[in-house]
């Protein structure tokens, strides 16, 4: 398959092809007037499609005092435009079966619709009627403020999601990294419809967009469909201005070695042990996804052996990367019975010091590689996953992969690059965040 960068200079009103399969599927990219960026990839064989408008913004674009409000806007862009009421935006995709969403990330925000192909001209011009028109009115903001704070003690009262906030918030501290995606009660609180309306203004801008589509899709009539939903709401933005770079590099975010136990009266202790990690444009990032997978990602995978196969500590344990523009995080989920937290996080750590010192065994290193190959291709079977490869490839990665190309830099990690990357990340400090009914119980020793 032939691929072409996507960091190569592409002036507005151009389009290029940036890979073309055996299988008819072709992607296309086209510039236009202001920065905007339209790339689709056509899947003949599909009768669907999935259009989505990525944003380069999320919560970690966040001063402390617009704390939560990428995700506030997420909300707000469903509650009306100027062509269309609430009701009319969420009316018009059920009329035809369709689905629209949103959600926001620590990086960036996307707004996407899956339809019929023949209805895509209407997913394209009610998904860029939001984006472009939101009227943020107050009446709106002040009602989807109650909203935002119910779904922040939801999000609270579930220990398993609020442990991982927690963790961001131990290892990163008061910074835009650190702090959660939803914003807390005071900031969503003390937000006012004036600030959202300016981050909005000032964060959607045409440079700052990526609209991905893929499925039965003509990329010329995806492009048309776009420029004419924008031009209609004046948000191409200025001629002659260059898409928005990705976010790449960066001086990192600093790791925090620490310990935090939050106490609950729950029946279930939750806890994540983890390291730092790297950047998502690391090029041992392929070997970090090799022993993941071995470590934590299938019932194969040690960590599922050791605590509960072996000794029934736990029902759900696993491990998990993340990675960011400048850092990453690379750690271990548990929940298990309060009186066995102990136990639990010794073979945790037992683990973690095996493989930092001994890497992975051949046999690890082959269900690894082929956990990664399985889930990425299978991943990829519908429009939607589709959709997001592109949109996240354009926005914050720079290059676009063929599946090929992926497979291939899965197959080419060795063992020695694996304990070269487990040495350097599960070998130094670790931090922990537990969640249970804890008083003074000492968990010093689990990151000593």
């Amino acid at each position: 398959m032939a691929r072409a960068s996507l960091t190569a200079p592409q002036r507005p009103g151009s389009t290029r092809t940036l890979s073309r399969a055996a299988d008819g599927s072709l992607v296309r990219r086209t510039v236009l007037p202001g920065g905007l960026r339209v790339v689709t990839e056509a899947m003949p064989a599909v009768r669907s499609v999935a259009f989505g408008v990525w944003v380069g913004v999320g919560s970690r674009d966040e001063t402390p005092r617009l704390a939560g409000a990428s995700h506030y806007l997420e909300h707000l862009l469903f509650k009306g435009t100027r062509r269309r009421s609430a009701l009319e935006i969420s009316a018009a995709l059920d009329t035809v079966g369709g689905e629209l969403n949103a959600f926001t990330a620590k990086e960036y925000t996307c707004y996407y619709a899956r339809v019929l192909d023949v209805d895509l001209p209407l997913a394209a011009d009610v998904v860029c009627d939001m984006v472009t028109s939101s009227l943020i009115a107050t009446g709106d903001v002040d009602a989807e403020r109650g909203v935002i704070l119910e779904e922040i003690a939801m999000h609270d009262d579930d220990p398993g999601d609020a442990v991982y906030d927690d963790f961001s918030r131990t290892v990163h501290g008061d910074t835009p990294l650190g702090r959660p995606v939803l914003g807390t009660v005071d900031s969503i609180g003390a937000i006012e419809r004036r600030a959202i309306l300016g981050y909005y203004r000032r964060r959607y801008r045409a440079d700052s967009l990526v609209v991905a589509a893929a499925g039965n899709v003509d990329h010329a009539t995806v492009v048309r469909l776009v420029r004419n939903a924008f031009k209609g709401a004046d948000a191409l933005g200025e001629a002659g201005v260059p898409p928005a770079a990705p976010r790449v590099g960066g001086r990192p975010t600093p790791f925090r070695p620490a310990v935090s136990v939050l106490r609950r009266p729950t029946e279930q202790a939750n806890l994540v042990l983890g390291a730092e990690g790297m950047p998502r444009t690391d090029d041992r990032r392929w070997a970090m996804g090799v022993l993941n997978a071995a470590l934590g990602g299938g019932m194969s995978s040690r960590l599922f052996q050791e605590i509960r196969e072996k000794r029934g500590l736990a029902y759900s344990v696993y491990s998990f990367a993340s990675h960011y523009a400048d850092t990453g995080v690379m750690g271990v989920y548990a929940g298990c019975l309060p009186n066995k937290i102990d136990e639990v996080l010794a073979i945790c750590r037992e683990q973690l010091a095996l493989v930092a010192a001994k890497g992975l065994t051949g046999e690890e290193m082959t269900r690894g590689k082929g956990q990664l190959r399985g889930s990425l291709v299978l991943g990829l079977e519908d429009t939607g996953s589709r959709m997001s490869r592109l949109g996240k490839s354009e926005l914050v990665y720079g290059e676009l992969l063929s599946v090929d190309e992926v497979l291939a830099n899965i197959d080419r990690v060795v063992p020695e690059e694996v304990q070269a990357v487990a040495a350097d990340v599960l070998g130094g400090p670790l931090a922990l965040s537990v969640i249970g009914p804890f008083d003074d119980h000492d968990f010093g020793a689990a990151v000593a």
